[in-house]
């Protein structure tokens, strides 16, 4: 006899309760994500209040902090991007309490000490995969961003460099040492 093992479904994990962890669910088994370091709460913070600073200023959708995408079905992919922006052309009225059921135009993921490069590139390969725009990843620990869009080449970005994110909202820069906190 064969055990099988009983795969989690994007409701199943709506419905956990919550923990000293966060959850996120890949082709239907979970993944136990510990709660992050200073470092990493602080350059998240950065990044979500300069972009939706932007957003709402020129009205351009919404951004969230840890939300749950929906980015592949039978079996669930539910990602929480550490910032996520969604388009007003994208964004539904009705935002309810359950997951997005799209990719976010944008995923903003902080990687943390003990993330791995493999773990990271599944990352980007899934939101891409579901229809993400640009992917971001920001590492606090070598002070590097990267840019992955869905066409076009990865552009690295150092602590002197400027992030701009003209291809999914026009006009935005801002200063990588500004995310890494320095100024």
């Amino acid at each position: 006899m064969v055990a099988t093992k009983r795969l989690i479904t994007a409701d199943d994990l709506l419905a956990m309760p919550e923990r000293n962890c966060r959850y996120e669910l890949v082709k239907g088994e979970l993944i136990t994500l510990p709660i992050e370091g200073a470092t990493h709460g602080l350059v998240a913070a950065q990044v979500v209040m300069e972009i939706a600073a932007f957003v709402k200023a020129r009205s351009l959708g919404k951004a969230f902090i840890r939300t749950g995408f929906i980015l592949a079905t039978d079996p669930d992919t539910v990602r929480g991007p550490d910032v996520a922006f969604v388009s007003n052309e994208r964004l539904h009225d009705d935002v309810s309490d359950g997951y997005f059921t799209i990719a976010p135009d944008l995923a903003v993921e902080v990687v943390s000490p003990n993330d791995t490069s493999t773990e990271m590139d599944e990352k980007v390969a899934e939101y891409l995969a579901a229809g993400t725009r640009l992917v971001v990843l920001v590492d606090p620990l070598n002070r590097e961003i990267t840019k992955h869009p869905a066409r076009g080449d990865i552009t690295r970005l150092g602590e002197s460099d400027t992030l701009a994110l003209d291809d999914i909202m026009p006009g935005f820069e801002c200063a990588a040492a500004e995310i890494f906190g320095r100024r």
